[in-house]
């Protein structure tokens, strides 16, 4: 299931969440209102989800969410963008990648989910 999570997620959207691939969440994160959509099969759903809700897809970055690790990775189809200066499959920008690892964090990060 896909939510959108735009405050601490609850335990209940953190387990939704995890239903696809039990061990990590794919999420969409809205660099710029800082935001997120999570759970679904591929980050392209995510992604929709957030632009369905009126979203610029210029602000929206793939990521990848380990609740066990706490740890963001950041690769996703939909961040292959020469035209915003990223080519590959992860986020390059240092300074991008930080954002949206401190919104993955905060929104869900230490949220339990067992």
């Amino acid at each position: 299931m896909i939510h959108i999570i735009r405050q601490r997620a609850s335990k209940k959207q953190m387990k939704e969440m995890l239903e696809v691939f039990g061990t990590f969440i794919k999420l969409a994160v809205d660099v710029r209102l800082a935001t997120l959509a999570g759970g679904g099969e591929l980050h392209a759903d995510c992604e929709q989800a957030l632009l369905n809700d009126g979203r610029e897809q210029t602000d929206i970055w793939g990521a990848d969410w380990d609740p066990a690790n706490q740890i963001v990775t950041f690769e996703s189809l939909i961040n292959i963008r020469p035209r915003q200066n990223n080519r590959k499959l992860e986020v390059q920008d240092p300074l991008l990648r930080s954002r949206i690892e401190t919104i993955v964090i905060k929104l869900l990060g230490g949220v339990e989910y067992e």
